[in-house]
């Protein structure tokens, strides 16, 4: 199945995680290597300020949870962090802390990303529509930039002109995405939402956005997935004018 790009499109909103990026990747390589580096990363950073910073947000975060925390503790630091990995919880501080491992991960060579093979052909033909790509996902800004730098196709953060994580607003929340629009600059009615997840392709819709659901190998299948415009690849989706 082919879908034309509507010609009123300025900018392209990807999610990574079974959009661009096989999600065997992040569950079976990201997350583990996280969990094993976090507690040497955390005791040799944990002084600096970015790490602190992200430990006060842990703490305001845990005001609400049963899983008790204390800042100051490294053990108690670590297992509340391993308690939202569990969870699978869109933490903002656990992301942008696990952003800082994997990027020690890849600037030392044991990380590289996987990218569906059709994404560079897509990122070099958007850009030659004068489309703007730009990335909403719930791993941190910093994590999303790695991901695009270091891919088995070479340097593709070069073709991204925004990064948008959990700071603007949840994925699933409609309010997320009028802030996204306004720090674009841009019309809601003129980008694009692609992700594999209905219920933030229906929060990026109810917000004025169009939408095409992503249908990669390994996604899980979605409700209400006949309501959107389905791809199972970026090559599905063709010039206006063609």
């Amino acid at each position: 199945m082919t879908i034309k790009l509507d010609a009123a499109i300025k900018i392209i909103l990807l999610d990574i995680e079974g959009t661009t990026t096989p999600i065997d990747f992040v569950i079976q390589v990201l997350f583990p290597y996280a969990r094993t580096h976090l507690k040497n990363y955390l005791a040799k950073h944990w002084d600096t300020a970015e790490v602190q910073a992200d430990l006060i947000k842990l703490q305001a975060e845990n005001i609400t949870d049963a899983q008790p925390l204390e800042i100051t503790q490294p053990d108690s630091v670590m297992r509340y962090l391993a308690w939202l990995m569990e969870q699978d919880r869109k933490s903002t501080p656990l992301k942008s802390l696990q952003g800082k491992v994997w990027e020690a991960g890849y600037r030392g060579g044991a990380l590289k990303s996987q990218i569906f093979a059709d994404v560079p052909l897509a990122f070099t033909r958007w850009q030659q529509q004068q489309k703007r790509i730009c990335i909403f996902s719930s791993g941190s800004t910093l994590a999303q930039k790695l991901l695009f730098e270091f891919t088995e196709f070479g340097d593709l953060s070069s073709f991204i002109s925004g990064w948008f994580d959990t700071n603007i607003g949840a994925k699933k929340e409609a309010e997320s995405y009028p802030r996204i629009a306004a720090g674009l600059n841009c019309a809601a009615h003129e980008i694009l939402f692609i992700s594999d997840v209905t219920a933030e392709l229906q929060a990026a819709r109810s917000a004025g956005m169009q939408t095409i659901l992503s249908v990669r190998p390994g996604n899980q299948s979605q409700p209400d997935a006949a309501s959107y415009a389905q791809v199972q690849s970026f090559a599905e989706i063709i010039d206006p004018h063609s």
